[in-house]
């Protein structure tokens, strides 16, 4: 599945080196030096330099030599082919596309509603379910959602409480 893992930002110093909006969990390997990347309007892009300057992503392009070049790409999305199937390192590792349309249920096993988004924070994500009430955010947490089935493309969900007033 074609994955957006990055945009480009704006030139960093003159030698053609581009800030990087990260969209990956993994961009040690998805910008690796020698990997390439698919845009929308430029096709491939392989990456010849990689490195963090206070925190923020810096990568190099080969044939992009200068700041005049790099600045031409900004906001240029960056995609990679990813199997999402694949088995992840972490057992509670899932890719958005992944749990985006699994059916939501409670404990009792009454069906609450369908994942639509899955948003991402810093402090964690949370699941965007559309229930016929209403769109309800609940925490990625395995105290609110204990039960993750992806091969059944459903999971078990513990909503928050509202106060009746």
């Amino acid at each position: 599945m074609r994955l957006l893992v990055g945009r480009i930002g704006r030139a960093h110093g003159i030698l053609g080196e581009a800030t990087v909006e990260v969209r990956t969990d993994m961009p040690e390997s998805r910008f690796a030096i020698g990997a390439r990347v698919e845009t929308d309007t430029l096709g491939e892009l392989t990456i010849t330099s990689y490195r963090i300057h206070n925190g923020i992503l810096l990568l190099g392009f080969a044939g992009i030599h200068d700041r005049n070049a790099i600045e031409k790409l900004r906001d240029t999305l960056m995609y990679c082919e990813v199997n999402i199937e694949e088995p992840s390192e972490y057992e509670d590792d899932y890719h958005v596309m992944q749990l985006v349309g699994c059916k939501a249920f409670l404990e009792s096993n009454e069906e609450f509603g369908r994942v639509s988004d899955v948003i991402n924070l810093p402090g964690q994500d949370l699941l965007a379910i559309d229930t016929p009430n209403g769109e309800v955010l609940i925490p990625f947490v395995r105290q609110l959602v204990p039960v993750v089935d992806i091969k059944n493309r459903r999971m078990i969900v513990i909503p928050p409480v509202r106060d009746e007033d």
